[in-house]
């Protein structure tokens, strides 16, 4: 008894002193991640609006307004050129096969997407982890945004993007999450 008693206390040492640790290494990194995180989403704005400057983030009343009919948008961020609105991001989150697909869109004031990426996914890797790669990213650019892009298996034409191979479901995701920012352009540009 007295030998299970030592070893429990032994046990519970480790488990605060491993608990003490790693509350203290989190301490030291989250403003270094959080930072780390600002500056992705900062370099992922500039991709797909590359006319875009500066980014000022829409206040909370306009961004509520705007999206209440779309859970999926995350942020969404005014670019600019000095004081001309060049163009708008707008970052969704929807879900794939295996989880999240977090993906940024640019649109600008003419209403052409104008770049699009997926910011983060958990994807199978050489399938819906694909979807991170520019050849698939590029069929998005350059696609009107006075209505929604089709996802076709086939050759695309206007209008259409082509499905990545064996990631239905993660290709579905992005062109909905694409589908998503193009609907809440076209409520700020009522």
């Amino acid at each position: 008894m007295k030998k299970t008693i030592k070893l429990g206390l032994i046990l519970l040492i480790f488990t605060v002193l491993a608990a003490g640790i790693l509350a203290l290494l989190n301490q030291n990194t989250k403003d270094a991640i959080a930072e780390s995180k600002i500056k992705e989403s900062n370099e992922a704005r500039e991709e797909v609006l590359p006319n875009g400057k500066e980014f000022k983030e829409l206040d909370e009343n306009e961004f509520k307004s705007l999206t209440k009919d779309s859970p999926a948008v995350e942020e969404i961020y005014t670019g600019l050129e000095g004081e001309e609105v060049v163009g708008y991001t707008i970052k969704t989150a929807l879900s794939g096969y295996s989880g999240p697909v977090i993906v940024m869109t640019g649109i600008d004031t003419e209403g052409v997407v104008s770049g699009m990426k997926v910011v983060s996914n958990t994807e199978t890797p050489g399938l819906g982890a694909n979807s991170s790669n520019p050849d698939f990213q590029n069929q998005f650019k350059d696609q009107s945004a006075e209505k929604d892009i089709e996802l076709v298996k086939t050759s695309p034409s206007e209008g259409q993007v082509q499905a990545l191979t064996g990631a239905t479901i993660t290709s579905k995701a992005v062109t909905d999450s694409v589908n998503e920012a193009i609907k809440v352009f076209g409520n700020i540009s009522k």
